[in-house]
């Protein structure tokens, strides 16, 4: 299970350096604001599938079709997004530590830097550290983490992947990396699957996971 931002003896028992930090976007950067069923529903996708997926058994030129559909909404979607509260703090805070930061969403590229645009966090991340599903396989699959590891050089256990969902968490799992789980309910549904576990990102640097 996950470890709660408020546990004493968390910073004592912290022993690796964290100085590569990669973010989830939608509703870890920024609040949610996607209705995946009403999405599913307009694309006349299963909905007991996640949307990417769903699209990944169309036949090539549906898939396309409706891809063009799903880019649109999502744009609609970039243009109103806002950040998650703190989210300004920690980068702020992570970059003056000499951190890397990184993004891996499975949005669109072209939505993806509308999103940071808008929420006034795009500064914060190199273009090049900026993957998405235009760049890798989507979430759970690690592929995204792992071309950051390359691109920085870096040891699996020197890195952190934020989300706030199970595939953010997966993902981290499998490239071997600790993961924080944001869920501002508390609930942690997925808290199994996660190392730490926030309400908000003002909790992440009460962390200590850099010195």
């Amino acid at each position: 299970n996950c470890i709660l931002s408020t546990n004493p003896k968390f910073g004592m028992e912290m022993s690796f350096l964290k100085k590569y930090w990669v973010f989830d976007m939608d509703g870890t950067l920024t609040c949610a604001k996607h209705d995946f069923p009403a999405i599913k529903t307009e694309l006349g996708l299963p909905l007991d599938k996640d949307i990417l997926t769903g699209l990944s058994f169309l036949n090539p030129i549906e898939r396309e079709k409706k891809n063009l559909i799903l880019e649109k909404i999502e744009l609609e979607i970039a243009k109103i997004s806002t950040p998650q509260i703190g989210a300004f703090e920690l980068l702020t805070h992570l970059k003056n530590l000499g951190v890397r930061l990184g993004i891996l969403t499975r949005n669109s590229l072209i939505n993806t830097i509308v999103t940071l645009e808008v929420t006034n966090l795009l500064s914060f991340f190199p273009e090049s550290e900026i993957l998405t599903r235009d760049h890798a396989e989507p979430k759970p699959h690690p592929e995204g983490l792992f071309k950051l590891q390359n691109h920085w050089q870096a040891d699996p256990n020197e890195m952190i992947m934020v989300g706030d969902y199970l595939y953010d968490l997966l993902a981290g799992k499998s490239a071997s990396t600790d993961t924080i789980y944001i869920d501002p309910t508390g609930e942690f549904k997925f808290k199994e699957h996660a190392t730490h576990c926030i309400k908000n990102l003002f909790e992440a640097i009460d962390l200590d996971l850099i010195k």
